[in-house]
């Protein structure tokens, strides 16, 4: 339980996650039919910009710092701003000091009539995270494994619904981890939304667990990515995916729009790239 996300909020990986998690949960909300929105690994909810540990890997000043002040075309603008008015709503003083994690996103997306479940193993990051969410009836908040949480949580009695597992991917088997958590969530609720984020730190583990899935018999799998900058195995992190089974309609499309003006914005060097693939069909 070392990792602590509050070094990385706001980075290229963290606007690319949620810009995707943002279409997602808009998508489902279209229904008048109410989902649930899962997370799990949660994190705590808000992250200060100007703490010690963001100053400290000034991350954020190369992902949503250029992409809060960026002149996108009007297609992208559409696609970017109910992402960016969360963040711009949490610094109404035109600053940036407070990004929001998933749990607040989904929380300012989602309806009354819709259930958020988060999961948070770090004992004093599900203090704030419960603390941030306290006045949020739909919210409930768990001290527990993210996976047990999956499974725990599905299926849904809403049965409609997204789960984002995003975890900090520090242990070696975390993607043989993420592909049995899958599994026996898919099992019980085949008609899930599953938005799987991971990091290119170790290109062959990717390719691995993508090969993995698309043996595993699930269908509709979308394969999402973004490189920054030339991959450099000794660097910092650069690129990162979203591997989402049963995307919402029409996606795909609106990530073909999307990502050529972010992954452009977000470029810190050559090499910078970006890739939609449907992995899996009906």
């Amino acid at each position: 339980m070392n990792y602590r996300h509050a070094f990385h909020a706001g980075n290229f990986a963290d606007v690319f996650k949620h810009l995707i998690l943002t279409r997602l949960l808009l998508y489902l909300a279209r229904k008048a039919t109410p989902f649930r929105y899962i997370d799990t690994h949660a994190g705590i909810g808000v992250y200060d910009l100007s703490s010690d540990e963001a100053q400290r890997t000034g991350e954020w000043r190369d992902g949503i710092g250029r992409i809060i002040a960026a002149d996108f075309p009007a297609d992208v603008r559409v696609l970017t701003q109910p992402y960016l008015d969360i963040v711009r709503g949490l610094n109404p003083d035109g600053g940036l000091r407070h990004y929001p994690g998933s749990p607040v996103l989904a929380a300012k997306l989602l309806r009354q009539t819709d259930r958020i479940a988060l999961c948070e193993l770090h004992p004093q990051d599900a203090r704030t995270l419960r603390a941030a969410m306290r006045r949020d009836e739909r919210v409930k908040v768990v001290e527990i494994d993210g996976y047990t949480g999956l499974n725990a949580f599905t299926p849904p009695p809403e049965r409609r619904g997204l789960a984002l597992i995003d975890p900090p991917f520090e242990e070696t088997d975390e993607f043989e981890r993420v592909l049995k958590a899958l599994k026996v969530a898919h099992a019980k609720w085949p008609t899930g939304v599953y938005a799987i984020w991971h990091p290119f730190k170790h290109p062959d583990r990717v390719a691995r667990f993508l090969d993995a899935l698309v043996a595993s018999g699930i269908r509709r799998v979308l394969s999402v990515e973004i490189q920054t900058c030339a991959f450099d195995p000794l660097g910092p992190l650069s690129g990162c995916g979203m591997t989402i089974v049963n995307p919402t309609h029409g996606l795909a499309d609106e990530l073909e729009i999307v990502l050529p003006a972010l992954t452009n914005c977000l470029a810190t060097g050559e090499g910078y790239a970006w890739r939609v693939r449907e992995l899996v069909g009906e």
